[in-house]
């Protein structure tokens, strides 16, 4: 028999199997390190297709009106799992059967809750005899604790923190939520936060909380202030008003050298930066952070002056890897555009070269795009770099043209070619390249494993209007389209980006004028509230949205010195699509690679998914869209859900040759946990569906090999 020691877990293993009596799955993405990785063994490639459903749990709380998802990667410790649902209730399941043992919903209040979200994770705090479970729903923190599934009482208040706290302005006056759970070191919780991605958003800073009370710790200003390092990289007066520049997709963290690694987004407002030009540090950045005070070991800039939404879009993987010849503790980050980014986790120093390449001008008046922007010259990029008609889908004859004609009339060139009033090919897309499902991390061949999208998408801009009219409802409608728009679109009909923004084109059927006011101004799940335009300016939206035939009221547009006057706006997230529906460029649309960052090479790249209605026309494979990641086990195995097609996968780690796949109740956008209890190893997905089209779900579903008698 040996020991061996992981995380701090210790793993009794016989025979020479990596197989255990129990092994938890002991934090978000597995552990601090985000590797998705599992030592476990039972289930490998030579018996995966026996697998079969050893239990399943239905939360109960699907509101079909609503395009509810489940995108957590739960807790499992001790044999109990610790996960969420569709509403941001919790719970506590026994991990062997799916047995309930007790649920939460810690704001009863959906007023409070400020909205539905999502939850991607949960943290835990293991001191003082007791577990605390650390989430996030809105804008709170909350302590729960694990044994009972109530609220810890003397934690903030009555188990909860206001998060939009401590930011150094109005709680009331931003949208500020955590999809992803943070870190806990020592007794302290450091997290990340999502803000608005418009105008008038909040600060995107990094805090840490005391696990017991739940008081703010330290802070670390994304966003610098006078006197502090990047100060000189905003105007003057940023600080003050910018939004942004948050860590919403995660983090991981080194707790032997006390170091925690933070991924950044972008600045806003998203697509145009006249009001904060400069190169913005410390946005679209991984930070390295002394976890202790919350003080800056070290930075790499991803993206300069960012305005295409190039958020880094997950958790950072902390690996081990032999560089000239010598094992290198490193930081491996992932990026939107499709590339990796290797760093020496102590020093900050690149492991491949990283050129600073030329990029084009902007030609919006007052926008000032950075001259260059950072590109590794390894590994290669894992998807495509740029739209040229030569990867114009080739699915049909009619499809082809169709994407020529579209492609003709816009702007392309590569992922930096700059917003424009005419639209700009916005490829690898908003949702990369690489997303918050994050890449896994296979030890035993220093490989990487990436799972990606490559969808275009259209970004075009247009000129705020500044100029009061006549009709309320007509101001309104200068209001909607620089406020609104960009996310409902300019037609009122919706759009699939960030799970699904409802169309308003049947709001009056749903919400009366008074309910709309109320939510303009409170905000709602993903929305911001928008007090911060003043009763005059809501009412003008509110008469557009309803028709409403108001008597002349020229309503001048609140004047605001902390803000560009001359504004541009987009029309909305558009997927570049053809005339039958599928992305306009030749597939693969999702892919699966296996990245070898020793030699800073692509191993193998299959596409991942399907479109069963292609797959009847002959087409071959083409991959889908897909959202959550992999898991890595020393069975040889690759398992991963995230697709369109409501399946979960198995991969042959080596190869990439699929080896078993099963369907679904709703898609896996979140991704799996694997873990062992009394010797018997169980493979778990949450099913939230809800993106892409397909139907939400809010069952959570455990695989299993068949028992032995």
């Amino acid at each position: 028999m040996r020991i061996l020691f992981l995380a701090g877990l210790v793993f009794l293993t016989a025979c020479g199997s990596n197989s255990t009596r129990n092994a938890n799955w002991a934090g978000y993405l597995g552990g601090d390190h985000r590797e998705h990785y599992s030592t476990l063994d039972q289930i490998h490639s030579g018996n995966v297709e026996s697998l079969t459903v050893a239990w399943t749990y239905q939360s109960g709380d699907l509101d079909s009106s609503r395009n509810t998802q489940i995108q957590c990667n739960p807790l499992v410790l001790d044999g109990i799992l610790y996960g969420s649902t569709p509403m941001l209730d919790f719970f506590a399941l026994d991990a062997t059967s799916g047995k309930e043992l007790w649920k939460i919903s810690p704001l009863e209040d959906l007023d409070a809750l400020n909205g539905l979200g999502v939850n991607r994770g949960l943290a835990y705090w293991d001191g003082d005899g007791e577990r605390r479970l650390l989430v996030t729903a809105g804008p709170f923190l909350i302590a729960i604790d694990a044994a009972t599934g109530t609220l810890i009482p003397d934690f903030g208040k009555r188990g909860l923190v206001d998060m939009r706290e401590g930011m150094g302005r109005d709680p009331q006056t931003f949208f500020l939520t955590a999809n992803s759970p943070g870190v806990v070191f020592d007794n302290l919780y450091i997290v990340g936060s999502r803000v608005d991605e418009g105008y008038g958003a909040g600060p995107g800073h990094i805090r840490a909380y005391d696990v017991r009370s739940g008081a703010q710790k330290w802070i670390f200003h994304t966003i610098p202030q006078p006197g502090e390092e990047g100060y000189d990289t905003w105007p003057a007066d940023a600080y003050t008003y910018e939004g942004g520049a948050n860590s919403w997709a995660g983090m991981s963290l080194d707790a032997q050298r006390g170091l925690v690694f933070i991924p950044t987004g972008s600045a806003t407002a998203d697509f145009y930066g006249g009001n904060r030009l400069g190169s913005n540090l410390f946005a679209n950045s991984l930070l390295a952070l002394d976890a202790r005070n919350g003080k800056k070991i070290w930075h790499f800039q991803t993206v300069h002056h960012d305005i295409w939404d190039r958020d880094l879009p997950a958790a950072p993987n902390l690996v081990t890897v032999t560089h000239d010849g010598k094992p290198v503790d490193a930081v491996a980050q992932i990026t939107k555009t499709g590339f990796v980014f290797l760093f020496n986790r102590e020093t900050g120093e690149p492991l491949f070269p990283i050129k600073e390449a030329a990029m084009p001008p902007s030609d919006i008046p007052g926008e000032e795009a950075w001259p260059t922007q950072p590109l590794p010259m390894a590994p290669p990029p894992f998807v495509r770099q740029n739209f040229t008609p030569e990867e114009a889908t080739n699915i049909s004859d009619t499809a082809y043209e169709n994407a020529l004609q579209m492609l003709a009339s816009l702007r392309t060139g590569g992922p930096f070619v700059p917003p424009s009033l005419q639209g700009t090919v916005i490829f690898p897309g908003f949702d990369g390249g690489g997303e918050w499902g994050g890449a896994g991390w296979d030890p035993q061949s220093q490989t990487l494993y990436v799972n990606a999208n490559e969808m275009p998408w259209i970004l075009k801009l247009f000129e705020g209007e500044t100029k009061a009219t006549g009709l309320l409802r007509d101001h309104g409608f200068n209001t909607y389209k620089n406020y609104c728009a960009g996310c409902h679109g300019l037609d009122r009909q919706g759009s699939s980006f960030m799970g699904g923004i409802p169309a308003l084109t049947d709001l009056p059927a749903r919400r009366t004028p008074v309910e709309a006011a109320s939510i303009l101004k409170s905000g709602q799940g993903q929305m911001p509230n928008f007090r911060w335009l003043g009763d005059q300016e809501v009412d003008a939206l509110v008469a557009f949205l309803y028709d409403l035939d108001t008597p002349d009221n020229r309503v001048p547009e609140p004047e605001s010195p902390t803000r560009e006057v001359r504004r541009y706006h987009h029309t909305g997230y558009n997927k570049f699509v053809g005339a039958d529906g599928y992305p306009a460029v030749r597939p693969p649309w999702g892919t699966l690679s296996a990245i070898d960052l020793h030699a800073g090479t692509i191993r193998w790249q299959v596409p991942l998914g399907i479109h069963q209605e292609l797959i009847d026309r002959g087409l071959p494979p083409t991959g889908t869209e897909n959202y959550g990641g992999p898991v890595v086990t020393a069975g040889d195995l690759l398992f991963i859900a995230a697709t369109a097609d409501e399946k979960i996968r198995a991969f042959d780690k080596h190869t990439g040759r699929e080896v078993w796949s099963h369907d679904l109740p709703a898609a896996g956008y979140a991704t799996p946990a694997t873990y062992a209890v009394d010797g018997k190893q169980y493979l778990v997905i949450a099913c939230g569906g809800g993106k892409l089209g397909t139907k939400s779900g809010d069952s959570w579903v455990a695989f299993a090999l068949p028992d032995q008698h």
